[in-house]
């Protein structure tokens, strides 16, 4: 049967996450009772390379399913997209070996945190960057983000709430640059823990308000306490942006 893989990007701001959840929308429940349909009612799992949050948008998010209709590759998108609503979108699908699983075959991720610095809040933008109109200073924020670099623990930087037992990392890069209004922050690592990138993002906002210090960053880390990191930023504006394979 053959595997189809899909790119899909959406709005999170209509959703209560990615994952399917009883009498709550959800990207994966979207996607899958459209799937069902095109299915002539036969229910079709997508699995996706991972979670994300309720509000979380995503820019490149991957997911495979196993379809026996005889439908190419380039067709798929159009055939899905006719029939989703307009906040989900599939970019692009191919046909891929069985042997390709989105969520056990990421080699690398990327997430991009948007703030929008401006004084005065835009409206239009309000569900897709965090609006924090503080001045901050980028070279206490950017040796802040030096000391997360690497293989950690990153347990201080992970919901309380998470089931996840192993919690070491490793963030590969850290880069901050500017687009129109706001400030990005890019993160990409081997994988990240629940809530680990928006605690991160809410830890270096509290050092760009010089209200931590650079190297109270790495205390922070090998603490292994989620109370002694900055507050958790909030999901508007955060983007799952790309997964490697």
């Amino acid at each position: 049967m053959p595997r189809i893989k899909c790119l899909v990007s959406y709005d999170g701001s209509g959703f209560s996450g990615y994952q399917v959840q009883p009498n709550k929308r959800t990207i994966q429940g979207e996607i899958e009772k459209v799937l069902s349909k095109i299915h002539k009612g036969s229910f079709v799992r997508i699995i996706g390379s991972g979670r994300t949050d309720s509000g979380v948008h995503a820019n490149g998010q991957v997911f495979h399913f196993d379809s026996p209709l005889n439908i190419s590759e380039i067709k798929w998108p159009t055939v899905l997209n006719s029939l989703l609503s307009s906040d989900i979108s599939i970019l692009s699908a191919e046909e891929v070996d069985v042997g390709f699983h989105a969520r056990f075959s990421v080699k690398k991720k990327e997430y991009r945190y948007k703030i929008n610095l401006q004084t005065v809040r835009n409206p239009f933008t309000r569900h897709q960057a965090f609006h924090y109109p503080y001045p901050l200073n980028l070279e206490e924020m950017k040796k802040a983000a030096h000391a997360l670099i690497g293989e950690h623990d990153f347990t201080s930087f992970c919901s309380s709430k998470t089931d996840v037992e192993d919690k070491i990392r490793t963030i590969y890069t850290i880069s901050f640059h500017f687009d129109e209004e706001n400030l990005i922050i890019s993160y990409e690592g081997n994988g990240f823990l629940y809530n680990m990138v928006r605690i991160i993002t809410g830890t270096l906002l509290e050092v760009g308000r010089e209200k931590m210090t650079p190297e109270s960053v790495a205390g922070i880390l090998n603490a292994k306490d989620r109370t002694k990191a900055g507050k958790t930023a909030p999901p508007e504006g955060l983007y799952l942006w790309k997964v490697t394979y």
